[in-house]
């Protein structure tokens, strides 16, 4: 019983380690047939790339990366097939990508090189959206690694004369908005004292219209007066005359 059994375990051992040995020679197979495939659309997109055949290289290029979608080369390579076709927000996403492996790249000169090209090509979206502060980090981050690089050297010298540019415009439209926004507040206040004005003198015109008779009152009782004080002067003077008369009178009496 005890050899059988052993018989029977090691023929289940065999058949599991072929079975291991199965899968793992056909996950080979496999992963060589991907990289192949991923090769072919490599060099596919390569040489269309290379006859500026740009849409047809970024067709190849997505396919590559259908099979391995961390490929370096055909992130980086896409990212130039659309930034040839000026798709620069798709471009720039692509070599973002490509950035957020930057621990792999550095591993290799080549790698280190392309980084510093995908840096550089982020500059040149973000001047193309002029957006001139992140072109100036990317060009600085592609020198840091490429210290060499005329073309972005220069690159980076011209964004931060636009970025300057830029802010001194920025500035110049804020003031004149703040200067527009002043004349507009005195006008406003021009216009509201001016309605002020007029709506005062509606006012006092209005209140003359509502009430005619106490100003007519008011010459009435001024001509009632005047005219009671003409009446008492003439009053007086006619006493005053009558008592010169009766006076005259008397002393002619006297002489009699």
């Amino acid at each position: 019983m005890s050899v059988i059994k052993k018989r029977r375990n090691s023929a289940i051992m065999n058949v599991r380690n072929m079975i291991i040995c199965f899968l793992l020679l056909a996950g080979s197979i496999f992963e060589l047939s991907a990289q192949k495939q991923e090769r072919k659309q490599l060099r596919s997109g390569n040489g269309l790339y290379k006859s500026e055949k740009y849409t047809e290289a970024e067709v190849a290029y997505r396919k590559a990366l259908d099979v391995n979608p961390r490929s370096l080369e055909g992130t980086y390579n896409l990212g130039n097939s659309l930034y040839k076709q000026k798709k620069f927000q798709e471009a720039a996403e692509q070599y973002q990508l490509l950035t957020g492996q930057s621990e792999k790249l550095m591993e290799t000169k080549e790698g280190q090189a392309r980084l510093a090209q995908a840096y550089h090509n982020i500059g040149n979206v973000c001047m193309q959206a002029k957006d001139y502060g992140k072109s100036i980090a990317a060009y600085q981050q592609s020198l840091r690694l490429n210290p060499s690089d005329d073309e972005t050297r220069y690159n980076l010298a011209l964004a931060q004369k636009l970025f300057q540019n830029q802010q001194n415009e920025n500035q110049s439209q804020n003031q004149d908005k703040e200067d527009k926004q002043d004349n507009q507040d005195n006008k406003d206040d021009q216009q509201q004292q001016q309605q002020q004005q007029q709506d005062d003198q509606q006012q006092n015109k209005t209140q003359e219209q509502e009430h005619p008779n106490e100003q007519m009152s008011k010459d009435n009782a001024q001509q009632m007066l005047d005219a009671f004080l003409q009446d008492e002067k003439d009053t007086q003077e006619k006493v005053k005359k009558a008592q010169q008369q009766q006076q005259q009178r008397r002393k002619i009496d006297k002489q009699w």
